[in-house]
């Protein structure tokens, strides 16, 4: 491990804001996502088969607010980023940033949420280590599908819920009707800078098992 430099963990949300606008300015063109295939399309939805990656996961759970959880977890996840991990690595943004719920109680029925950060290609293999104050950790989001419905404006607390009803709504008039993981529940992907007011790009995913989509039986959460 690498001594001689130590992490201010005390970074304000302006900073956070500020950052992420020139990160996002400067690495719009190159930016990296997972990697996935849309492998059925209907007029508000698609199916997303993704491929297995690794991601780093900030719990929020006991947050009933997707507002608060998601600022929450970033936090940590841009801290970590930004070189607080025992590699004292500098991680390029990538997108999008993805809430998942914990079911249960409050906004979508949830308990709270873990906020989930797609490693570039080049951590892949071997993540760095954060550090133990800021309570995240890797995980392997399997390779499964997805359906997918876009919108844009601010993701609110409100508004979140009112695009999850329509995905659902989506569904049950499709032969996708009986195929949604339950027990997972939704997930909302972000893939703009909060300083980004207009043509902003949402997204909320449910888990599918579709095996004639080669989609395997797992769900977008992490736990």
């Amino acid at each position: 491990m690498k001594k001689g430099r130590s992490w201010n963990c005390n970074v304000t949300v302006t900073t956070i804001c500020l950052v992420m606008a020139m990160i996002f300015c400067s690495a719009t063109a190159t930016i990296e996502s997972p990697q996935y295939t849309v492998v059925h399309t209907e007029s508000d939805f698609e199916i997303r088969l993704y491929r297995t990656s690794v991601w780093m996961s900030a719990s929020a759970v006991g947050i009933s607010s997707f507002e608060k959880a998601t600022w929450n977890g970033f936090h940590r996840l841009f801290q970590f980023i930004q070189g607080a991990n025992l590699n004292f690595s500098r991680i390029p943004m990538t997108s999008p940033v993805v809430t998942c719920m914990v079911p249960k109680s409050g906004p979508l029925d949830s308990e709270g949420y873990y906020v989930g950060f797609y490693l570039p290609v080049k951590f892949q293999a071997n993540p760095p280590v954060p550090l133990p104050e800021l309570n995240i950790k890797p995980y392997e989001f399997d390779s499964h599908c997805v359906a997918v419905r876009k919108f844009s404006g601010s993701a609110r607390d409100e508004r979140i819920v009112e695009e999850a009803e329509k995905l659902d709504k989506s569904l049950s008039r499709s032969k996708w009707s009986d195929s949604k993981i339950e027990q997972r529940g939704y997930s909302i992907a972000q893939y703009d800078t909060p300083f980004r007011s207009a043509k902003r790009r949402n997204e909320v995913w449910v888990g599918i098992h579709a095996p004639k989509l080669g989609c395997k039986a797992v769900g977008v959460a992490a736990y």
